[in-house]
């Protein structure tokens, strides 16, 4: 049977999707719980391949076709907008899009448009669509990690991140002023392989589903 190849999430969601795709006979026990140094896993007994990979560059691999199918994060795909088919809402690491800013910050005055706020973030593109839904122009500085230290050493007077339980905000002093978008991993499809494995992903699909729903 050909390989079924999936892109799978290095960090803190993989432990929790190996679990997913283990428990729904995907994925067998040469994917294991904890990382390896392996990028890439073979199955042989279910004739699937795992790609280990950056949540950010998952839905790469699937858009280019590397993967026929991928694990991410709704956020990568909202930030990315590969063109990709979204199948299932796998609805674990679920995560709240927000805009943040010093607790000693007053809210209203930072978004009244009196004056262009600096914006930190890892989401320029839906930091600049939502800043631009409610009419106000933002200088948008782009960063790949470290948000929540920007406001205290000056480099921006808001962020724009992805919180769980809004612990590292309080740790540093920040207080969210709004919540923008919810987020939670999704299953993804190549285009092309939705089409020509559909024999293998339909199925696949469902058992995931059905684990959802139980």
């Amino acid at each position: 049977m050909e390989l079924l190849t999936i892109a799978v999430p290095k960090g803190r969601p993989y432990g929790e999707t190996v679990q997913l795709l283990r428990s729904a006979g995907i994925a067998g026990p040469e994917l294991t719980a904890e990382e390896s140094r392996a990028l890439m896993i073979t199955c042989p007994a279910l004739s699937t391949r795992f790609i280990i990979a950056r949540d950010s560059d998952v839905p790469t691999y699937v858009e280019h076709g590397a993967a026929d199918l991928g694990i991410v994060g709704k956020n990568v795909l909202m930030e990315s907008e590969p063109k990709v088919y979204e199948l299932l809402d796998l609805g674990y690491s679920a995560c709240r899009f927000i805009l943040a800013a010093p607790a000693a910050a007053d809210p209203v005055r930072l978004l009244d448009g009196s004056a262009a706020r600096r914006v930190a973030t890892k989401y320029p593109r839906m930091t600049e669509a939502y800043f631009s839904s409610r009419g106000l122009q933002v200088e948008t500085i782009f960063l790949h990690g470290s948000i929540e230290v920007a406001p205290k050493v000056g480099l921006a007077d808001m962020i724009v991140d992805i919180t769980e339980t809004g612990r590292t905000l309080k740790e540093n002093n920040l207080a969210i002023i709004d919540n923008l978008w919810t987020s939670s991993m999704r299953l993804i499809a190549n285009r092309a392989s939705y089409r020509l494995k559909a024999e293998r992903i339909g199925p696949l699909v469902q058992r995931l589903r059905e684990l959802m729903a139980g």
